[in-house]
């Protein structure tokens, strides 16, 4: 699950912790880990070597450790803001920083914003056919004129069934790689 916000004051931080919180309490072999990219200190892209060629070995130790973080996983939870009608710039850049770490691996979509992120996934669906990355049709939405009162997130019933749903549809796109 990767917090996809690297501002100081984030929003994306208490809903990537809420998408966590429901993912450890589900039964089965999956093991969860909560992500910040904020943590890792992401240089803007400057290499003049491609990551895709970089063969995983990266000049700057952060984004050596950033590698390491991402290719330990065998699926992602993208949980993004929107921000000006698309993607967060430090994450894109984060993502960019790498290539083979994410090739072929499954992927979904948690956002939020003004329409509940949904261009940023949009954008985000796009961005990740690159590296041939299967993608969870279903995405959970929260819509920070709703889900947010006096500046604390504030999800719906529904949503442990939406968050489970999407969870569950990333487990099952995980194993059929596997295989």
């Amino acid at each position: 699950i990767i917090l996809g916000s690297i501002r100081t004051e984030r929003a994306t931080e208490a809903v990537a912790r809420y998408v966590y919180d429901l993912a450890a309490q589900r039964d089965g072999e999956t093991t969860f880990e909560l992500i910040d990219l904020a943590t890792f200190d992401v240089p803007l892209l400057t290499t003049p070597i491609h990551p895709m060629v970089a063969n995983k070995n990266y000049g700057d130790p952060n984004v050596q450790r950033w590698s390491a973080a991402i290719d330990a996983c065998d699926a992602y939870v993208f949980v993004t803001p929107e921000y000006n009608h698309g993607v967060p710039g430090g994450f894109k850049n984060a993502v960019d920083s790498l290539g083979a770490e994410w090739v072929g691996k499954p992927v979904a979509f948690i956002g939020h914003g003004s329409v509940g992120g949904v261009r940023a996934i949009e954008q985000w669906r796009q961005i990740v056919a690159n590296f041939s990355m299967p993608v969870v049709r279903a995405e959970v939405n929260f819509n920070g004129f709703t889900h947010w009162s006096d500046g604390e997130f504030q999800p719906e019933d529904r949503h442990v069934d939406e968050v489970g749903g999407v969870l569950d549809e990333l487990e099952g796109l995980a194993r059929t790689v596997r295989s």
